[in-house]
Order: structure tokens, then sequence, then C-alpha cells
């Protein structure tokens, strides 16, 4: 109904002062959303639950990166030579090896553990691996996740349900330089069903609406664990 009553209206204007329009239609935000009647996207079922506390590992995910927003840590990008910064402190990945632990995952050590057993696949180690730090890097964890999660569609379709459905809630993204970045699906959505993210980049980290707006491009869309 709001939709046929815009258009009459502009019709209207265009048959009497059209000059009116053009002013009415320039001070319209550039990015500004189309009105979408909210759609209802289906969230998937993890089947495991690493820590066992009744929340699938996704769900988990979810629930610690939303910790790490109200944790409210500053960003801080330094090396700490027992690898862990404090929780008071942190950058980008920090939002994703927090929100893992809150899942009962240890990602530095996966990571660790990974990086030995194939050092030839992660060429930011350059042969020599550094417990402090290998974990924190973003083209480490990207390599991480294409050998031990699901790759998904880097594809975002606002308004299709079908794709949309394949960004669920606790999924992981990555961006590459200039703006180098790794983030978490929130499972908050705009009324066109594309997700917010969970991320950290400066001074705190938050939950907005960035998924396609992040100024580098995407690199990678996963789902940990495979399922």
């Amino acid at each position: 109904m709001r939709r046929r009553y815009v258009w009459v209206t502009l019709v209207l204007l265009i048959g009497g002062v059209g000059s009116g329009v053009l002013i009415l239609w320039k001070s319209q935000p550039e990015n500004m959303i189309p009105l979408w009647p909210s759609l209802k996207i289906s969230t998937v079922a993890c089947p495991t639950d690493k820590d066992g506390d009744g929340l699938d590992d996704l769900k988990d995910i979810v629930v610690g990166a939303k910790a790490e927003v109200q944790r409210k840590p500053q960003y801080r990008d330094a090396y700490y030579q027992k690898g862990y910064p404090p929780e008071s402190e942190g950058v980008c990945t920090d939002v994703v090896w927090r929100a893992f632990r809150d899942a009962g995952y240890d990602l530095k050590g996966l990571v660790d553990q990974d990086i030995r057993a194939n050092i030839g696949e992660y060429p930011r180690v350059q042969g020599k691996p550094e417990p402090n730090i290998d974990f924190r890097r973003v083209p480490n964890l990207l390599v991480f996740l294409r050998r031990n999660a699901q790759e998904l569609t880097r594809d975002i379709k606002p308004g299709d349900v079908e794709n949309l459905t394949l960004w669920q809630p606790g999924d992981i993204v990555t961006y590459g330089s200039t703006h180098e970045h790794i983030v978490i699906v929130s499972d908050k959505r705009r009324p066109d069903g594309v997700p917010y993210i969970l991320h950290n980049a400066g001074p705190t980290p938050r939950e907005s609406d960035q998924l396609q707006s992040w100024p580098s491009q995407m690199t990678g869309h996963f789902r940990f664990p495979r399922f």
C-alpha cells in the first residue's frame, strides 16, 4: 500500500512541478536500502555442540562474537609474548578466536597444529612458524579456513531467499588488501535479508551493516565446523 501511495504522488508531481521531483530524488541517500517486506530466512541446524552447553556451534560463535561487542575491548594491534592479548584489547582476528573459544574450540591450537603439519601451505609464515602471532593474522586464518571449513558462495543477492539462506549466523568472512579484515556473520538482518556482521575495525568491536560495503574485496565465506 505504501509503494502505491508513493508512486501516485510522484506521478502527480511529475505532471505539475517536475523540478521539485528532482530535488526530492537527489535528497535521498545514495546507499538507501529499498523498501522490502522483512524476509524470513531459515536458520540451518548445526549438528555439533563442542562445549555441550545446549547451543550448537554456530549459535555459540554468534553468542561469543556478541559478547566481544559487549566487552568493548579497545582496538590495539600489538605482539604479545604469550600470544593472547588482554581481554581489554584486540583486533579483528581476536573477535574470531574469542568467539571460537566460547564455542569450545581452541583456534590458536588448531591453527598452530595445521601450520606445523602443512607449513608450505601458509605463505605468510615464510617457513618460520611464530605461534605467538600466527593465529592472529588474517592470511593465515584464510588458509586455515580453506583447508578445514566449508567454503561457501561469495555472491550476495538482496531479497533472494535461496541465496541468503547460504549466509548463516556464525559464518566467517574474510576480505583482502588494502583493508584486510575478518568478520563473523550476525543473526541480525536487514529487511532485504542481508545479514549484519560482528567485527572489530576500531575503536571497539561492533555489529554493523557492512557485509557488502567493506572497502576491500571479499576473499572467502566459510562455515566452521564443516558439516
